[in-house]
């Protein structure tokens, strides 16, 4: 794998940090993540099933923490920093998404970091960065979008505007791809260094288009609705069944003549005006009735098939259980069936790219329990023995349950 023998400490929480760190994990690495009983992951309890052990069931966890090994440390100890400070000395990497002044408060910056081991490289993913006046504040995706301007080009113009939290995961492969970089640093020179990855700075930097269009020209883009901005019609429309959708993106002039023949509309095909992406965009409510009328009464599978059929990109819409199984995804490799000691086993997403000469399915086994490998790292890595790791447990320094469970 292109990451095995690198060892990480994970002290991240909830999504964009553990999403890094399970990209990570995927490629090779060994990944020790860093909780403690007292203050688990969120995740843990986002979306869980209410049964016991209630913080070893939540999916959303679980889709961003397979292959990982858990370990438990309490950071507001001197005993818990010290060991912490310990499994960097033997590590590569540290990540980190909290506010700033948390890890700072720990002893656990990048000066502390460097001078356990020179050739660590840390990651630090705050939200709004490590300098600024906004430096402390915290933040979570749908705040972060708020500042980016994303949330504002979102849903409907007589609506709410909708958040997407997508600068999470943008924020993850940033920071991998960074660390990579960082990596291929210290390949050359020895050199560990701090990589800073502010998540309002990813957001801003996918809401680009936005930005260079008001700074160069004076406007203001708006909500779209699931328009297009340069071709039309483009949409999602109501099939038949309850709840049931179909999107179609009309590209071209030919795909637009090709929507038009699969719909009987020879009356709008022969319009002079339709003929063109600006007319279309111009008359789009009258197109997008005409093409709801058709779809209405059509299975959406059925209408995408048709439309496909005819080259006009068109898509239903589908929800977690109806992409399993999936032909596509099942051809390709892309599920992978893990089995969780508390949940069974279940589908995960894979690593959605490939590489040529490793398997498709790289997850190494499935999201840790809380604390499941505290023995097996203090013992093999740190060199603690039985009744050093009891009197930790004693102390509630390490632990397999959250205290206030």
């Amino acid at each position: 794998m292109p990451l095995a023998g690198l060892r990480v400490v994970d002290l991240t929480t909830f999504w964009a940090g553990p999403f890094a760190t399970c990209l990570l994990a995927d490629m090779g690495a060994d990944v020790i993540k860093v909780e403690s009983v007292q203050r688990p992951d969120g995740m843990r309890f986002a979306g869980a099933l209410p049964s016991e052990p209630l913080w070893e069931r939540s999916p959303v966890f679980a889709g961003v923490n397979p292959g990982k090994r858990d370990v438990t440390l309490r950071l507001d100890s001197p005993e818990g920093v010290a060991l912490i400070k310990r499994l960097i000395e033997v590590s590569d990497v540290v990540i980190e998404n909290f506010s700033p002044r948390v890890v700072e408060q720990f002893g656990l910056d990048w000066p502390s970091v460097h001078a356990v081991n020179p050739r660590a490289i840390m990651v630090r993913m705050p939200a709004f960065g490590l300098s600024g006046p906004w430096r402390d504040r915290p933040g979570f995706a749908m705040t972060v979008e708020q500042v980016s301007g994303l949330a504002w080009v979102t849903g409907y113009q007589d609506m709410p505007l909708v958040v997407r939290g997508a600068c999470d995961p943008l924020g993850g492969l940033h920071a991998v791809f960074g660390l990579l970089l960082a990596l291929e640093h210290r390949r050359r020179t020895g050199e560990g260094q701090l990589v800073e990855v502010a998540l309002a700075e990813v957001a801003l930097n996918a809401a680009a288009e936005q930005i260079v269009e008001y700074s160069a020209y004076g406007r203001l883009i708006d909500q779209r609705e699931n328009r297009g901005a340069f071709a039309a019609p483009q949409g999602v429309y109501r099939a038949a069944g309850e709840d049931r959708w179909i999107a179609v993106a009309v590209a071209t002039n030919e795909q637009w003549r090709a929507l038009c023949h699969v719909i009987g509309a020879a009356d709008l095909e022969a319009e002079p005006s339709l003929a063109t992406a600006a007319g279309r965009m111009a008359a789009h409510d009258r197109i997008d009735e005409r093409i709801e009328a058709w779809t209405c009464s059509l299975d959406a599978g059925e209408a995408a098939r048709r439309l496909l059929d005819a080259g006009v990109p068109a898509q239903p819409l589908v929800n977690g259980h109806q992409l399993m199984p999936n032909a596509q995804l099942e051809a390709r490799g892309f599920f992978q069936l893990i089995e969780h000691p508390v949940t069974g086993t279940s589908r995960y997403p894979g690593l959605p790219m490939s590489f040529s000469g490793l398997p498709r399915a790289l997850h190494k086994g499935p999201p840790p329990l809380l604390g499941q490998h505290n023995d097996e790292v203090l013992r093999d890595l740190l060199g603690l023995d039985d009744g050093q790791i009891t009197a930790l447990r004693e102390r509630k320094v390490i632990g397999e349950r959250p205290t206030f469970m």
